[in-house]
């Protein structure tokens, strides 16, 4: 079967065609790369000590390793959405795939701090051109509501579970190998996706596509990097004029594409999406949602190895029950919503999410601290299985069936930039607070290399930790466990705004299966 005829398909399907078999393996297949992209974004949080004991990054450096990736994708994903409604969504996605596992050889056997930066990078890149490739492509496979909901949640549902993951796989593997084998488990699961992709994968582009706006491309750029760059040099050296101006500079750099969209006749990103509520208001949830997930990951690895003292792997197989809950209620909540409203499932779920939260505000440096860890980021990752199985359901099913690549992409964009921002803004809040108790319990007798280490962070402490007295290594980790408490109010606070929000802004939205208008 041609492209062509894979389009006529897609177009002459009833609207409640049932799917049949080809269709659930092809979202088999698309359930790999989807729950790849997740592990990526979360696999160096473990490997982190190792990583840092290995190349030696400063804390800016670390912070653009951490999360590049994740920019990156955030930065392009709009773009490549685009684009694959017109090129094709399989193609793209079967070139992306290609890219990914060279980007991944790359970043697997890097030399230096710079050099893993530049491949997590080019990472991103090549993963902005996955991820809207498939979950569009599910709205090409499932026509039938109630198929199309479920095939949403799988997808969240993997893409969750290798974000919950990433830590487990990363310990497993720093257990045995160096850090840089973590990367090298892309490459097999890429090349069974370019083999069974043309055989259970259609192809679809948009009828009507016109060429892509080269200026946009760049206007969105233009207004991310910035951003993101102000964002990190916050992080590392406090507010400025300087970081200030780059994000001052991003934001009018965003209203002139905004701007552009709205008087193209093919825009890049279709702002009339915004006009359905509940688009919108999905993508408010999505992106706050992640903030809150994104950095307290990062915070909670950071606990059980540095504080709690656990090996790699403990810690990462203390992350298996957060992952259990994510799976759980990203399958659950589709099924649920064919009887109850998705703003009342997401609301229950976040507030879940708030009592996870404030159960991180409780931690100490014992036995006991890990279990309360444990206990409460599953709360939280309970809520990010539902909001991301509810909310990628209601974004992409409220759009035209030519604008789902589009769609897609605003939802990945959202979660990805979620993440990333939450790994920078609550990251660098708990360290800010670190530095803040820590810089005034440093001995004058340390040499000038551990007294950078001990003002700079607890994983920096933990490279010199011989060198140092033990009661500072103590003092070290308080003062860790007080930051993240406080970046853990901060999301217990937001989550059950975003709580209230759902159950007001989307209380009148049908369950599964009933009419959903496109706009």
């Amino acid at each position: 079967m041609t492209s062509q005829d894979h389009l006529e398909l897609s177009h002459s399907r009833p609207a409640n065609a049932a799917a049949g078999v080809r269709a659930w393996l092809g979202l088999a297949l698309l359930a790999l790369p989807t729950m790849l992209l997740g592990l990526d974004l979360t696999l160096l949080h473990l490997a982190l000590p190792a990583l840092a004991a290995d190349l030696r990054p400063t804390s800016l450096e670390a912070l653009w390793i951490m999360d590049a990736y994740g920019f990156m994708i955030a930065g392009f994903l709009i773009t490549m959405g685009t684009l694959g409604d017109r090129i094709g969504r399989r193609k793209l996605l079967m070139m992306g795939a290609a890219a990914f596992a060279v980007a991944s050889v790359l970043a697997a056997f890097s030399t230096s701090a710079l050099m893993l930066i530049a491949a997590r990078a080019l990472l991103g890149i090549a993963g902005a051109t996955l991820m809207p490739s498939t979950l569009a492509l599910i709205t090409n496979m499932f026509a039938e509501p109630r198929q199309r909901a479920l095939g949403f949640g799988i997808w969240a549902t993997m893409f969750a579970f290798g974000m919950a993951t990433g830590p487990v796989v990363g310990g497993v593997l720093l257990e045995h190998f160096w850090w840089g084998a973590a990367f090298l488990i892309a490459v097999p699961v890429l090349g069974l996706l370019l083999l069974l992709a043309p055989v259970l994968l259609p192809e679809y582009r948009a009828s009507q596509a016109g060429r892509i706006d080269l200026t946009s491309v760049g206007l969105s750029l233009a207004a991310m990097l910035p951003v993101i760059y102000g964002i990190k040099q916050v992080a590392k050296d406090g507010f400025g004029w300087q970081p200030l101006g780059l994000i001052a500079v991003g934001l009018i750099f965003a209203a002139v594409f905004v701007g552009r969209q709205r008087r193209l006749a093919d825009p890049l990103l279709d702002m009339s999406l915004f006009a359905n509520r509940a688009f919108s208001i999905a993508l408010i949830i999505l992106l706050f949602g992640l903030v809150a997930v994104g950095g307290t990951m990062l915070l909670v690895t950071q606990y059980l190895q540095l504080v709690a003292g656990l090996s790699p792997l403990v810690a990462g197989l203390w992350m298996g029950p957060p992952a259990l809950a994510m799976v759980a209620a990203g399958v659950a909540a589709p099924l649920i919503g064919r009887w109850v409203r998705p703003g009342f499932i997401v609301a229950g779920a976040l507030g879940l999410s708030a009592v996870g939260y404030l159960m991180l505000t409780q931690l100490d440096n014992g036995a006991t601290g890990v279990v309360l860890v444990v206990a409460g980021f599953s709360l939280a990752y309970f809520g990010l299985g539902t909001i991301a199985a509810l909310g990628t359901d209601l974004v992409v099913g409220s759009a035209p069936a030519d604008k789902a690549g589009s769609a897609s992409a605003m939802s990945e964009t959202v979660q990805d930039l979620g993440v990333s921002l939450g790994i920078a803004v609550l990251g660098s809040l708990a360290t800010a607070l670190y530095r803040g108790q820590m810089l005034e319990r440093i001995p004058e007798g340390l040499g000038p290399e551990a007294r950078e280490a001990v003002g700079d962070s607890l994983w920096a402490v933990s490279s010199v930790a011989a060198d140092l007295p033990a009661g500072l290594i103590d003092e070290a980790r308080a003062a860790f466990t007080g930051g993240f408490s406080a970046a853990a109010m901060v999301s217990a606070v937001g989550v059950a705004v975003l709580a209230l929000l759902a159950a007001v802004a989307l209380r009148h939205v049908g369950v599964s299966g009933a009419a959903r208008p496109r706009q």
